[in-house]
């Protein structure tokens, strides 16, 4: 398992040009958030193939989640200082179909139409797992408002656009999260 996660390290660095890119549109940290999702996406792989379990306990899941969350905000509010925000979207599919029209570099398409549905799945998982009997109509609802509220905030401090596009998207995340937490359920699980 060591030798499996030590060469997906290295694969990592060895793209590290194309992960850099990213810097010139988003804060620097995107490349600790790109770090942590590919590791733990290696991390998952090796241990459904292996038939590995991962138990810790809810606090953990909490604190995780907490620093998860808090590094998803710095992300999504600290933008390159070259960049102005001010606008905003309300017509739905725009900006998506925008970036599948190749107009947009590649990478910065891929980047934002999976990021804005891949950083918003763990929220859907970490709802299962905190909650006794989840319903996913409660989730989109409590997703739809904290999303709107992080949207409404980009907007007003220009620190980013205001686009139903996302908004779609995460929510898509998040429920996306909560249909795919039984395959969690089999590397990870959550001791009381």
């Amino acid at each position: 398992m060591r030798t499996s996660l030590i060469l997906s390290q290295i694969l990592f660095f060895i793209l590290s040009p194309i992960w850099l890119k990213l810097t010139n549109y988003l804060h620097p940290l995107v490349i600790a958030v790109v770090w942590l999702c590919y590791t733990f996406l290696a991390l998952y792989i090796i241990c459904l193939v292996k038939g590995v379990v991962i138990s810790f306990r809810k606090n953990w899941l909490h604190t995780l989640t907490g620093l998860y969350s808090c590094s998803l905000l710095v992300l999504l509010f600290s933008r390159p200082n070259n960049q102005e925000y001010n606008q905003a979207n309300f017509t739905p599919f725009e900006t998506i179909s925008f970036y599948f029209s190749g107009k947009a570099e590649i990478l910065v398409a891929f980047y934002n139409l999976g990021a804005n549905i891949a950083l918003f799945i763990p929220f859907g998982v970490y709802y299962r797992y905190i909650k006794g009997k989840p319903e996913a109509g409660k989730l989109a609802a409590l997703a739809a408002l904290g999303i709107s509220m992080i949207e409404g905030g980009q907007f007003l401090t220009r620190r980013g656009s205001l686009d139903i596009d996302d908004f779609i998207l995460n929510i898509a995340g998040v429920l996306m999260g909560y249909l795919l937490f039984p395959l969690f359920q089999k590397v990870f699980t959550i001791k009381n």
